[in-house]
């Protein structure tokens, strides 16, 4: 009797394995946990990374030494009465002459000259505008090296299936993770940030490629796409005051250990679930080159582009400027991108089904003017408080126009090529990469040469001149009249050949 219950309870629980291996639900929600973890070990480096290398290469250097006030120096002058003022400004100017005046009593005139303090202040802000540099290039390392990864990854699904790349994205990513927990030097975590970068490319591709495929309606489509990419937007809001709080309170590897115990239980969910093997295509993928040279494609991965590459520029920037600028802390500087996080997360979910009914060039179109005028607010705050609105607009534009155009890459490959998937989202993952790869390389070379202010106005500017490309989404020619098109040039070269010929006899 109990060998009769325990095959009928081992049926009845294959039975159940198995109808969860088939559930679209299930595959959503393991490519929404890799997202999230991926997205999550991203950003938690943000308000980390660059505070740990300036005290790496400033060992003996306070952080409240800058800001802290020095005894005045003995003077044997007769002390200056200064008027009473109500003004908050005069008031301002009044300590910052008390704190940068030396008074000689030989001379009757004050002589201002930068006290030790101050010129403290200003090889700090020098230092901070150097540090950007090298922080830009690591954090673009990783988008830099998932671009090269893309190419290779997506026509490699059309040979092997979905699965087995997306496993391998866990097991790289759990590697560098570790790295990340454990590196004390600028090289070894270049060298994790760098790795990080092929484990995202495999399971944003793989991930992507999997939800087109199992998703074939459009509307459908987008709105598991945007719940999809609601994982990723969780992971970059978590991220940033998650690393932040763990590093002020806990240190530096405490943050990363978490992050791989997570992705440890997210790859024994992968193997149980999806069951890594070679699944081969049946129908033949389009080449990459004939995506590549489809302009309709390009233009919707050239609008995630210039839509990621603000936020990506601010990543390595805006901690440092805020230190700079506001004396942020550790756990300001994390919490400084909550507001972009949290919008984000909400235009995804939102325009995931509302891009569909609206149309998604014009949602594409409203996100990448939207994302201008914020960056351009960014440079006028003046406290942390001035920096909530701008941030939550650019989050929430970001995820018009993300979760507009993934969907808008795989209704592209139905209707003009064929409904293979794997190299089309590499092409979506590149042109996000190159977002995240062009932002923070250059960043720190533009902070240096035309300031923080100019950089942003700059990439805004951008924004607004590719705006007016996404009308050419609105409806794309099909595979049919795209025939039919060549057809009838063909037909035309034809008859006026024929007319060419009849005119000469």
């Amino acid at each position: 009797m109990t060998v009769v219950q325990d095959c009928v309870g081992g049926t009845r629980l294959n039975g159940l394995l198995q109808r969860c291996r088939e559930s679209r639900k299930l595959v959503l929600v393991i490519v929404a946990i890799a997202l999230l973890l991926d997205n999550m070990l991203l950003t938690t480096v943000v308000p980390i990374i660059p505070e740990f290398l300036y005290d790496i290469r400033h060992p003996n250097e306070s952080h409240g030494a800058v800001d802290s006030p020095e005894p005045p120096p003995p003077t044997t002058a007769a002390p200056t009465t200064a008027a009473p003022t109500d003004s908050t400004e005069d008031q301002a100017r009044l300590d910052f002459l008390t704190d940068h005046t030396t008074v000689s009593p030989d001379a009757d005139n004050v002589t201002t000259t930068l006290s030790p303090a101050e010129q403290r202040r200003r090889q700090r802000h020098k230092d901070l505008i150097e540090e950007t540099v090298a922080v830009g290039m690591m954090f673009a390392s990783k988008a830099f090296v998932q671009l090269l990864a893309n190419p290779i990854v997506g026509p490699l699904t059309h040979k092997i299936g979905y699965s087995i790349p997306m496993f391998t994205g866990f097991i790289i990513m759990f590697i560098s993770t570790l790295i990340f927990a454990f590196g004390r030097s600028y090289g070894v975590l270049f060298l994790a940030r760098a790795l990080q970068g092929i484990g995202s490319s495999c399971s944003s591709v793989s991930g992507m490629g999997m939800l087109a495929e199992r998703y074939p309606d459009d509307k459908e489509r987008g709105n598991a796409m945007g719940i999809a990419l609601g994982g990723l937007a969780l992971g970059v809001l978590i991220g940033p005051p998650f690393g932040g709080v763990m590093y002020e309170f806990v240190g530096k590897s405490a943050p990363f250990l978490v992050l791989s115990a997570l992705a440890l239980g997210d790859g024994l969910l992968q193997l149980l679930m999806l069951q890594p093997g070679v699944v081969r295509q049946d129908s033949d993928p389009p080449s990459l080159k004939a995506l590549v040279m489809d302009p309709y494609i390009i233009i919707a991965a050239g609008a995630i582009t210039f839509a990621n590459m603000g936020i990506a520029m601010l990543e390595p920037s805006l901690p440092i400027w805020m230190m700079d600028t506001m004396g942020a802390g550790r756990w300001k500087q994390g919490v400084t991108f909550l507001p972009a996080s949290v919008s984000y997360l909400v235009g995804t979910n939102l325009f995931g089904p509302l891009g569909h009914r609206m149309g998604r060039w014009l949602a594409s179109m409203l996100g990448l003017i939207i994302i201008g005028i914020c960056l351009m607010c960014i440079p006028l705050a003046r406290n942390i408080n001035h920096l909530i609105v701008p941030n939550a607009g650019l989050g929430f534009a970001i995820g018009m126009v993300d979760s507009s155009m993934m969907p808008e890459l795989g209704y592209l490959v139905d209707i003009r090529h064929t409904a293979v998937y794997g190299s089309v989202y590499a092409i979506g993952d590149v042109a996000f990469c190159l977002g995240f790869a062009i932002g923070p390389a250059l960043s720190g070379s533009l902070v240096k040469s035309i300031g923080f202010e100019w950089m942003l106005f700059g990439i805004a500017i951008l924004n607004f001149m590719y705006a007016p490309l996404m009308y050419l989404l609105k409806s794309p020619p099909t595979k049919e009249e795209k025939r039919s098109l060549i057809l009838g040039e063909k037909s035309s070269v034809r008859y006026v050949t024929y007319q060419n010929e009849e005119d000469e006899e």
